[in-house]
C-alpha cells in the first residue's frame, strides 16, 4: 500500500473531509493526523514563545518546534505522494516543494477556481478541481 500525505492549513476545515474521501475511495494509506493540532496550534505556540521572551529565530529551534517539524518531516519522508488541499499557507507550500524536490508524486486540489492564478503550480504533477478526478488518478497509480 502506498502512503499519501494530505498537506494543507490548520485553518482549512476541509482537510479531514478530503482525508476521509481519499481513505474511502482509494487503496492509499492517507496521512492527515497533523490536523489534530487544531486551528490555533501555530498561534498558541507563538504566544507561548513570546511569553518566554523568545523571538521567532530562537523559537523555531526550540523543543516544541523541533518536535512538530520532525513529526511532519517523518511523514513526508515516508509518503510516496502528497495532495496539497487549498487554501494552504506557507508551510503547506514548503512541504509541497519538499516533496516535489524528492521526486515524489505531487498533486494540488482546488475546491473551486482560485481568485489568483499562479504558474508555479506547474512544478506539481497535476492540478485537480474535481475530487472524482483526483481519486481516479490515485487509483490509477
Amino acid at each position: 500500500m502506498s502512503k499519501i500525505y494530505v498537506i494543507g492549513s490548520l485553518r482549512n476545515s476541509n482537510i479531514p473531509v478530503v482525508g476521509e474521501q481519499l481513505r474511502a475511495a482509494t487503496g492509499w494509506d492517507v496521512f492527515d493526523d497533523w490536523f489534530a493540532g487544531g486551528y490555533e496550534a501555530d498561534d498558541k505556540w507563538k504566544e507561548y514563545e513570546e511569553a518566554r521572551g523568545r523571538h521567532y529565530s530562537e523559537a523555531i529551534l526550540g523543543e516544541a518546534a523541533t518536535h512538530v517539524f520532525e513529526f511532519d518531516k517523518h511523514h513526508l519522508d515516508t509518503s510516496d505522494a502528497c495532495v496539497l488541499v487549498t487554501p494552504a499557507g506557507k508551510s503547506g507550500h514548503l512541504e509541497l516543494g519538499y516533496m516535489a524536490g524528492q521526486g515524489k508524486k505531487t498533486y494540488v486540489y482546488f475546491d473551486g477556481e482560485p481568485d489568483r492564478w499562479d504558474v508555479m503550480y506547474r512544478f506539481v504533477d497535476k492540478v485537480f478541481f474535481s475530487m472524482d478526478e483526483l481519486i481516479g488518478e490515485l487509483n490509477a497509480n
